[in-house]
């Protein structure tokens, strides 16, 4: 890769890493989202290293945290995520070989869906879901997760319609994030499969996802909520457009 390559991804990759400290989601979106819209890496490689990177990003968001977690829903939610994570896998090494174009298209699809649901701000529930819906929420996370290192859109929505506290809703996220990535990168670690360049970009991209997130912590924007939790959703909503019209050109 040229050098102006390494520098826009490392440059997409802090802005994921800040944004995902203030809102509890978007590193894998973001990242993914950009770098395949401008055809900068091709989907498997980044999605490798955002697996990696947010690991970092969530060891260092949870720090001091760990209390606001309800250990039976996260118990529910990686009931249907680890085994579905393998299963993204799986599937995206059979796309790989011949349907490009076809990922590029899900991947744009899963964020527009996920930026348009939460621009509407959904009601919040009266009463926490049943475990069940966690399960749900858990196996097409995963799948998500599997398929492009993004295990965003459907826990996301899930868990920001739960009578919670939005710091709570925000480190549930973050761990959850982080276990879809651990459960990838060992799978392919297992397999053979994790290259040593994308092995390369994630650990030289470590200490900027580290730096931003502690940032992000510290100096989170002055805006309301609603208002970056908006702002954040058109980002998403603009870069799963321009994902699909590049998909539907090619």
């Amino acid at each position: 890769m040229s050098l102006w390559i390494y520098a826009a991804l490392f440059l997409i990759i802090a802005t994921g890493s800040y944004f995902q400290t203030v809102t509890g989601f978007g590193l894998g979106m973001i990242v993914i989202g950009v770098s395949s819209g401008f055809d900068l890496v091709s989907v498997p490689f980044i999605a490798n290293v955002v697996s990696i990177v947010t690991l970092v990003n969530s060891g260092v968001a949870l720090h001091g945290k760990l209390h606001h977690l309800d250990r039976r829903i996260i118990g529910a939610v990686m009931l249907g995520l680890v085994p579905s994570s393998i299963a993204g896998v799986l599937l995206l090494d059979y796309l790989n070989d011949g349907f490009t174009r076809v990922l590029q298209l899900l991947l744009g699809i899963a964020i527009i869906y996920s930026g348009v649901q939460f621009a509407f701000r959904p009601t919040q529930l009266k009463h926490t879901s049943k475990p069940s819906s966690f399960v749900f929420s858990g196996l097409l996370s995963g799948l998500f997760g599997g398929l492009f290192g993004m295990a965003g859109p459907p826990v996301i929505f899930l868990f920001y319609r739960q009578p919670m506290p939005l710091v709570a809703i925000r480190s549930m996220l973050l761990l959850i994030f982080a276990a879809s990535a651990a459960v990838r990168t060992l799978y392919i670690v297992g397999q053979g499969q994790q290259d040593s360049h994308s092995l390369g970009v994630a650990v030289m991209a470590i200490p900027i996802v580290a730096i931003m997130t502690i940032v992000g912590r510290k100096y989170p924007p002055a805006l309301p909520p609603a208002q970056l939790r908006r702002m954040a959703y058109s980002v998403l909503v603009i870069i799963g457009i321009g994902l699909l019209i590049s998909a539907a050109m090619a």
